[in-house]
């Protein structure tokens, strides 16, 4: 399950490491849209951000409930940067899987950010500052993850290798747990 702040990659990245691990992708603020049908900024606009987040920590659950169950179970997540800030969404991550926090610097952030103009959080004010706010936020509970993984402004076929890599190590601990 990939967590960050908007903009590290993780629906990039998602997508082709579970092409690498010949699992399914799924990405979450999609799913969100479809059981919604409306987009998130929509639903930012109608219902406010609370709601957004009620609803988007059931998603999350039912899609984790069904990458459990699924033939073959399992499947690569990206989540909403602010889903991992839910201490109930943190829980059923830990239950169904291994929470990867793809963490970026806040350059990189913006450079990608600017690419769309459809994050809600970011509309009416300098984004800098907002990211900035959001990292110094959030970081602290990323930190959370079972795995920290650097991305960086390079191929993201790079930060995949990295994941991988990385979960070989976190798999190779007693009970997939590092010491």
């Amino acid at each position: 399950m990939l967590v960050g702040l908007m903009g590290a990659g993780k629906s990039t990245v998602g997508k082709r490491l579970a092409a690498r691990l010949g699992i399914n992708f799924i990405d979450a603020d999609s799913e969100i849209e479809i059981a919604a049908d409306m987009s998130i900024a929509e639903i930012f606009e109608k219902h406010g951000e609370p709601a957004f987040r009620r609803g988007e920590g059931k998603v999350i659950e039912r899609l984790l409930q069904d990458m459990h169950k699924g033939n073959p179970p399992g499947g690569v997540l990206a989540t909403g940067g602010g889903a991992f800030m839910n201490q109930e969404t943190r829980d059923n991550i830990a239950r169904y899987g291994v929470s990867i926090w793809l963490r970026a610097d806040l350059d990189l952030l913006l450079k990608r950010v600017a690419r769309r103009n459809n994050r809600p959080l970011l509309k009416g004010g300098d984004q800098r500052e907002i990211l900035s706010r959001l990292r110094d936020e959030r970081y602290p509970v990323y930190a959370l993850a079972d795995i920290v993984v650097d991305s960086v402004d390079a191929p993201h076929e790079e930060v995949v290798t990295t994941i991988l890599e990385k979960l070989n190590e976190y798999f190779a601990q007693p009970q997939g747990h590092p010491a």
